[in-house]
């Protein structure tokens, strides 16, 4: 606006005209100074109450607009930075922040925080992680009106449905699904909601429900979202009608994937294609579910990778072997990240609140050491006091200890009966079972190798010269037509450096987990895989039979005799679920240490 604008507004006292030049004018700081300037030139004190008010008036509009930042502070903002690259860092200034601002009463900012590191959790697949993260954001949102509040709630609530949405739980992540629902401030957000909770009562079976759901999400502007709640529709209505032709549908979200580039949109499509064909032209269900594996390799999703390689393994049996050590290999490397991630997260978190405990410790010290200073005496009776009450609760524990000594003589005596006669004589029989033309030659051979093992079970075995190949046709020998065992990276060299008595323990452990899995697991495939290297040997059992649902509820005398033969020996052994259904246990001994 230009001074003889104003000058001419000032003149005519147009107050409307006055009103709208003006919301311009103060958002220059020149512009006022204008207006000042004229002021001065007319000397109209009417003029300057008019603009000095509408000054003030928006003004205080815009402090008002700048209080409604989100809170934050330095260690936050060191985390967005690094939230694109290095999530590990940006989860540990996020933890660091969070402390920052419950230093300061900042309840909001704390959750804004929190809710930052239980997605970091969940896009590294620790699942269980994000959920209790996600839950403990919830405490510190006190208020559930202002506009960060709902932001938060939102992406929170999303965070847990996804989460339990990985892990299975249906229906905990429909009812978190809705209350991101509610909290959500715009429909594109509530559109990928109603999608997921469509997605999840297919996954239920509960295809009528479903529809109702993604007959919602197909309203959503984002083409990416459009084709996925597309896919899933047609999905429903299919699975809910095996009469209904869903391919137009599949195809098209699929058209719009590729054109979209959407990586994790093909797989998605790939992978229903793949199910859909499976049942009417098993070389089409291959050839997409090959394309399923050669987009999830592009696009770096090893989950994905591991749905098409199960696919892959029924179709193509001519090429099992190698599908399964594929499938095996990506399997083990994705199990060991997210451990890695898991307890990766968890150090973090315990770090961060240790090096506040010892602040808060240092600064108690302080405290401490001016009333040492004043009760010297009271202090010193209170340290021998402790002494005396130390000694007792240590010459119990010594008591305690040659106890468990012999209590652990006894264990070791059961066990290697246990071992070597009940276990012995069951794996004479699958081998019977196994091999029905075994001359009885082998089998007198068997009975008398057990039988010098039982009458040795009280001292020292001497080292066999053919152990190598004995453990591996042990191994062998539980595989038949209806259970497939492989031993995976078996070398005689493997040997090399473990002593005799840690290889015979070795040999009674697995022959006992193999036991189970005849006995127990009605797993079709099971495999035992080898590694070694300068410190420790690896053993990793697999199988895709029915696992173990609470391990300390379902120990018997089995597992029990393992664990102590594994810390007999130094290792360590760890049972866990397989994803894809079954059980994994890893046994590590170490090279060098006392046991070996």
């Amino acid at each position: 606006m230009d001074r003889e604008a104003v000058d001419q507004l000032v003149e005519t006292q147009d107050k409307y005209l006055l009103l709208l030049q003006i919301h311009n004018l103060i958002s220059d700081r020149l512009h006022k100074s204008v207006l000042l300037f004229y002021f001065v030139k007319t000397k109209t004190m009417k003029n300057f109450l008019v603009i000095f008010t509408l000054f003030l008036i928006f003004s205080c509009k815009k402090e008002k607009q700048v209080n409604i930042n989100p809170p934050t502070n330095k260690y936050f903002e060191r985390a967005l930075i690094f939230k694109k690259n290095n999530s590990d860092s940006a989860f540990y200034y996020f933890n660091l922040s969070k402390n920052d601002f419950l230093e300061k009463n900042d309840s909001l900012g704390a959750a804004r925080a929190l809710v930052n590191m239980a997605l970091i959790q969940y896009n590294k697949g620790d699942f269980y992680g994000s959920i209790e993260t996600s839950l403990e954001t919830n405490k510190f949102l006190k208020s559930r009106n202002d506009i960060i509040s709902k932001k938060i709630f939102t992406s929170n609530y999303n965070n847990i449905a996804n989460a339990s949405n990985s892990l299975k739980n249906y229906d905990s992540a429909i009812v978190y699904y809705k209350k991101a629902i509610i909290n959500a401030n715009n429909n594109e957000a509530k559109y990928i909601c109603y999608n997921n909770i469509g997605a999840a009562l297919i996954n239920q079976e509960k295809y009528k429900l479903a529809q109702i759901y993604l007959k919602k999400a197909i309203y959503a502007d984002s083409t990416n979202n459009y084709s996925r709640a597309l896919n899933n529709f047609a999905k429903a209505k299919y699975f809910g009608d095996n009469n209904y032709n869903p391919l137009p549908e599949f195809y098209k979200a699929l058209e719009i994937r590729q054109k979209n580039n959407d990586g994790e949109g093909l797989n998605s499509s790939f992978e229903t294609l793949s199910t859909y064909y499976y049942d009417k032209d098993k070389k089409l269900s291959l050839e997409y579910a090959q394309k399923m594996l050669k987009e999830a390799i592009q696009n770096n999703s090893p989950d994905d990778q591991i749905t098409a390689l199960k696919r892959i393994i029924t179709l193509q049996p001519e090429k099992y072997l190698s599908n399964f050590n594929k499938f095996d290999s990506i399997n083990d490397n994705l199990q060991t990240t997210r451990n890695k991630h898991k307890s990766q997260f968890a150090m973090v978190r315990y770090d961060v609140e240790q090096k506040n405990a010892i602040n808060q410790k240092l600064t108690a010290d302080n405290r401490i050491e001016r009333i040492i200073r004043n009760v010297g005496i009271g202090s010193l009776s209170i340290l021998l006091i402790v002494g005396f009450f130390y000694y007792k609760k240590r010459k119990k524990g010594l008591e305690q200890e040659k106890e468990l000594e012999v209590k652990n003589t006894q264990i070791k005596m059961s066990k290697k009966v246990h071992d070597v006669v009940a276990n012995g004589l069951y794996h004479m029989m699958i081998d019977v079972q196994n091999n029905p033309e075994m001359d009885k030659t082998k089998i007198l051979n068997n009975i008398e190798k057990m039988y010098e093992e039982s009458r040795d079970i009280s001292h020292e075995n001497i080292a066999e010269k053919d152990f190598a190949q004995r453990f591996i046709n042990m191994i062998t020998s539980y595989s038949s037509e209806e259970v497939k065992v492989l031993p995976v990276s078996y070398k005689e060299s493997i040997w090399e450096n473990i002593p005799y008595n840690t290889q015979l323990e070795l040999y009674y452990i697995i022959r006992e987990i193999l036991v189970n899995m005849k006995k127990h697991s009605k797993a079709q495939r099971a495999s035992v895989k080898f590694e070694k290297n300068d410190k420790n040997l690896t053993i990793r059992y697999t199988d895709n039979g029915v696992g173990i649902d609470d391990l300390e509820q379902q120990k018997g005398t089995g597992i029990h005799n393992t664990e102590n033969r594994i810390e007999s020996i130094g290792g360590d052994i760890t049972f866990e679920k397989n994803p894809t259904g079954g059980l994994i246990i890893e046994i590590t001994i170490p090279i060098q240490s006392k046991y070996v």
